[in-house]
C-alpha cells in the first residue's frame, strides 16, 4: 500500500519518500536494502490513516519520533488532514502535544540514560558528527537551538537527547519545543485546512524553503526584541 485517495478521488500519499528520508539525515549512499526497510516503515505509518485509531496513531508517532523513530509525523499528519480537512487543526494539536511529550522523553534519555540508550540512538542514525556540533549551537544560541531544530528538517531527536546531556533548562526546553513544533505542524495543517489537497504538492516541494523563511523571520524577531529592550 503506499497511497490513499482523498474525498475528491485525488492521490494523497503517492509521493516518493526521498524528502522524508533526507529530513532524517540518511545519506544518498544508503544501501538498497536499508532503503526498502525505510519504505516499508513509511508505508506502515501511512496505513494508519485509514484506521479508526488514526488520532492515537498520530499522537504516538509524534511522540516516538521526537526521541528515536525515523519517520517524521508530517507523513501521517498530511494524509489525515487531506482525508478529513475539517479536522486538520485538531490533528495538528494532537501531533504537537505528542511531539513535545516525546521531546521530554528524549531529554530524559539524554539526562539520565545517555550511555545506556541515547548514544545508541545517535549511532543508529549516524548522527555522531551532528551531535558533536550541537553543544556549540547550544553554547551560542541556548535553548533557541532547540526551537530551530523543532521547526526544521534537522533531526529533532538529536537535539532533545543532547538537551538532556548538556542539561539545558528543562522549562525553557519545553517552551521552545512547544512553540517550534506547534508552528511546524499548524503551518502544514493550516495550509491544508485553507487550501485543501492541492497544497500538498507545494508543501512537499517547498517545505525546506518555508522552514528557512520562518527561521529568518524568527531570528529577525529576536533581534528586534533585543534592540527594543536595550
Amino acid at each position: 500500500m503506499g497511497s490513499k485517495m482523498d474525498d475528491n478521488g485525488g492521490s494523497v500519499t503517492n509521493e516518493t519518500n526521498e524528502t522524508i528520508i533526507a529530513e532524517e539525515g540518511v545519506q544518498a549512499t544508503t544501501p538498497v536494502k536499508k532503503w526498502h526497510v525505510h519504505r516499508r516503515m513509511y508505508d506502515w505509518v501511512l496505513s494508519w490513516a485509514d484506521s479508526p485509531h488514526s488520532m492515537l496513531a498520530l499522537f504516538l508517532l509524534a511522540f516516538v519520533e521526537s526521541s528515536f523513530f525515523i519517520i517524521p509525523p508530517d507523513v501521517l499528519l498530511i494524509a489525515l488532514c487531506i482525508s478529513k480537512q475539517k479536522k486538520a487543526l485538531r490533528y495538528a494539536l494532537v501531533c504537537s502535544i505528542g511531539s513535545v511529550a516525546g521531546g521530554m522523553l528524549g531529554y530524559l534519555i539524554g539526562h539520565s540514560f545517555f550511555e545506556l540508550i541515547g548514544a545508541k540512538i545517535i549511532e543508529l542514525y549516524s548522527a555522531q558528527e551532528m551531535y558533536g556540533k550541537v553543544k556549540l549551537i547550544f553554547d551560542n544560541y541556548g535553548v533557541w537551538g532547540v526551537a530551530v531544530a523543532g521547526f526544521t528538517p534537522i533531526p529533532y531527536k538529536v537535539f532533545t537527547i543532547a538537551a538532556g546531556v548538556f542539561k539545558l533548562n528543562f522549562v525553557a526546553f519545553v517552551v521552545a519545543s512547544a512553540l517550534s513544533r506547534s508552528a511546524r505542524f499548524f503551518l502544514v495543517a493550516g495550509m491544508i485546512y485553507k487550501f485543501g489537497a492541492p497544497v500538498k504538492r507545494i508543501i512537499d516541494k517547498y517545505f525546506n524553503l518555508l522552514c528557512m523563511i520562518f527561521i529568518v523571520l524568527l531570528v529577525l524577531g529576536f533581534f528586534l526584541i533585543k534592540v527594543a529592550f536595550k
